[in-house]
């Protein structure tokens, strides 16, 4: 928020990241004016996804932004005597150590453009000459309508574009050919899969290719625009307070869901299925009959731990780990407890910490599929542009590519994110469909490491181009993250080769592109790491490292409470009919009938919609 701020708005909100975003919306929607401002030419920040030309796009633009470029700040003629400012780096620090690697083979045709490649099997990121970005994205207008999308998509059907993506180009190259184009402009609006047919695969180019399993990087470059590849890797709790946020609030009519359909575990060099609900524990075939009934009776326990308090006061000092020692489970039941169901620490995560996540991840089963998450259609990304949205619907003011000269300056955080995004050939473990999304913890490997948390994404999600997978790993970093992710890595996928066998389904995937960077972990920021901060300025931080997005939005409701007292935060908008014209006072939306599930409406299990619907009977 700026010190001085325009007559014209109440409320000036510096980033669109998703805290960010939600301060804006609840702001806008209790009548608040709202500037939002960005630096950059996308929304989200550091939680946005990109296609993969955009990411390309992105790298360069993070490499250009590294470099030190001394320029004469002209705000400077416009500070008062009495006013004093303080210079803000143009330097984005919270992203470190990008490496990015090609394994795919780089059999590139002529219709295929290839400026801005990378070179191939561990070539890291070059450098490029400076150039400046010229696309520019807006927010729909009120009557536009988002498209509908469908859950399964029929294997002759490839997926449609994201609809609100970063700024399309075609590769790195592509954009210092533009950069001299000021009419260049990618419109976040709804697309219909009419206006996408032109990346769908013709009969020509299906014929070019030599083997039906070989993916190369022409291939990965022409179907950039099925990308869609966060940032931030995280998932959504059923029943965590983003999910009843965007119910609460009505956003969720502007995004659609696709249910986690497994959870996995990678134990002895293998990969396997955890039954999480009580049909996959009776239906399991991995555990014999004593251990269904040891890991039920346990599970029941942890769903109301709170009322058996002796069960577990004497054990409050030791780790979870060793608590499971002591609950009579054998090691394989303490296992998949540990790592698949409450996904803590084994050496740092108290009992309580444990029972609290077990418990957590146990009551958000059923509600809207067999396992506790959902992943956005789109990516993560979609969710700031969602509460975007609703900010300008009801008067919010964008304005992206906008620099913050100067304001205050923050001290450095030491907290680190390992992140690491992946394009593979398939799933790590094989299934009867090819259209799963999995979770898997892979436990720390030696003391001094963390747990590295992968997330893979099929092509129904509308994240990866039809016939790859989109792998995302976390970790707390303790060293660079191509060094923190890199073993996991080695441990489930292979390297592309040149020689490619025709009967290899026993293999490990096939990795066909990869990228390692490390993001600034700043959730514990505060006002007290700023130095003489203006009573009306307030701090968001950036993506954490767990796997939810509680903290986001416990942040931004905090902040919105401070900033607007007794309003209340993001509440449903009024019905259209409810609404009262006044002069040129804001209109409502629309309503979208078609995408809109009201909140005491029962949901299908597969239902790309959220709803509030009816508590599971237990």
């Amino acid at each position: 928020m700026a010190n001085n701020l325009p007559s014209e708005f109440d409320v000036i909100v510096i980033g669109t990241g998703l805290p960010e975003s939600v301060i804006a919306a609840a702001c806008s929607r209790s009548g608040q004016r709202v500037l939002h401002v960005d630096s950059r030419s996308y929304y989200g920040g550091n939680w946005a996804s990109f296609s993969f030309s955009g990411l390309l796009s992105w790298l360069k633009e993070h490499q250009e932004s590294s470099v030190a470029v001394n320029e004469s700040p002209t705000w400077q003629e416009q500070i008062l005597e009495n006013e004093e400012a303080i210079a803000l780096s143009k330097k984005d620090r919270t992203i470190q150590h990008v490496e990015v690697f090609c394994y795919a083979s780089q059999d590139l045709h002529e219709d295929v453009e290839e400026a801005g490649a990378l070179q191939k099997n561990h070539a890291p990121l070059t450098s490029v000459n400076p150039t400046e970005a010229a696309d520019s994205v807006f927010l729909p207008k009120e009557d536009e309508s988002l498209s509908t999308v469908s859950c399964e998509i029929p294997a002759e059907q490839p997926p449609s574009s994201n609809p609100e993506s970063a700024p399309e180009v075609n590769d790195v190259e592509a954009v210092e050919e533009k950069e001299n184009d000021g009419n260049d402009k990618t419109c976040v609006q709804a697309t219909s899969e009419k206006e996408t047919g032109e990346n769908v695969p013709t009969a020509e180019n299906t014929a070019e290719q030599p083997k039906k399993n070989r993916i190369t990087y022409s291939q990965i470059v022409k179907e950039g625009r099925r990308f869609n590849i966060d940032l931030v890797s995280k998932l959504l709790y059923s029943r965590g307070l983003l999910i009843e946020l965007l119910i609460k609030s009505n956003v969720s009519r502007y995004a659609e869901f696709k249910n986690v359909t497994r959870i996995l575990a990678f134990r002895d060099g293998r990969v396997e299925q955890v039954p999480c609900s009580r049909a996959d524990v009776f239906n399991s075939k991995q555990l014999t009959m004593v251990e269904k009934r040891m890991l039920m009776k346990f599970l029941t326990f942890c769903m109301d731990y709170e009322e058996h308090p002796d069960e577990y006061k004497a054990y409050e000092e030791m780790t979870f780990s060793e608590y499971l020692k002591t609950q009579k489970l054998t090691p394989n039941l303490q296992y998949f407890v540990l790592h698949s169901i409450a996904m803590t620490s084994e050496a740092t995560s108290t009992t309580i910490d444990g029972l609290k996540a077990t418990k957590n991840f146990l009551r958000c089963l059923g509600r809207y599929g067999n396992t506790p998450f959902l992943f956005p259609l789109y990516g993560q990304g979609e969710l700031p542009q969602c509460f975007c949205r609703m900010c300008a619907v009801f008067g919010g003011i964008y304005c992206l590519h906008h620099s913050v000269q100067c304001l205050v300056v923050d001290k450095d955080s030491g907290k680190q994110i390992s992140r690491a995004v992946l394009i593979t050939d398939r799933s790590v473990l094989k299934a009867d469909s090819d259209q799963q999304i999995s979770i898997l913890t892979v436990p720390a490997s030696k003391p001094g490491t963390f747990a590295v948390r992968v997330i893979e994404l099929c092509s129904s999600t509308m994240t990866c181009m039809k016939g790859t997978y989109l792998v995302h790993l976390t970790c707390t970093s303790s060293k660079t993250a191509r060094e923190d992710l890199e073993p996991v890595v080695q441990e489930l996928f292979t390297p592309y080769t040149e020689t490619e066998i025709e009967n290899d389904e026993g293999k490990k995937p096939r990795l066909l592109w990869a990228l390692y960077f490390n993001m600034r972990d700043s959730s514990d920021i505060s006002r007290n790491s700023y130095n003489d901060l203006s009573s009306n300025i307030y701090i968001c931080s950036g993506p954490d490292c767990g796997l939810g997005n509680d903290n986001a939005v416990k942040q931004a409701e905090a902040l919105f409470q401070q900033i607007c007292p007794n309003e209340d935060f993001c509440p449903p908008p009024p019905n259209p009919e409810d609404i009262v014209l006044d002069g040129d006072s804001l209109q409502p939306e629309p309503s979208e009938s078609s995408s809109i599930l009201q909140t005491n409406s029962e949901t299908p299990k597969e239902s790309p919609y959220l709803g509030n619907p009816e508590e599971p009977s237990e």
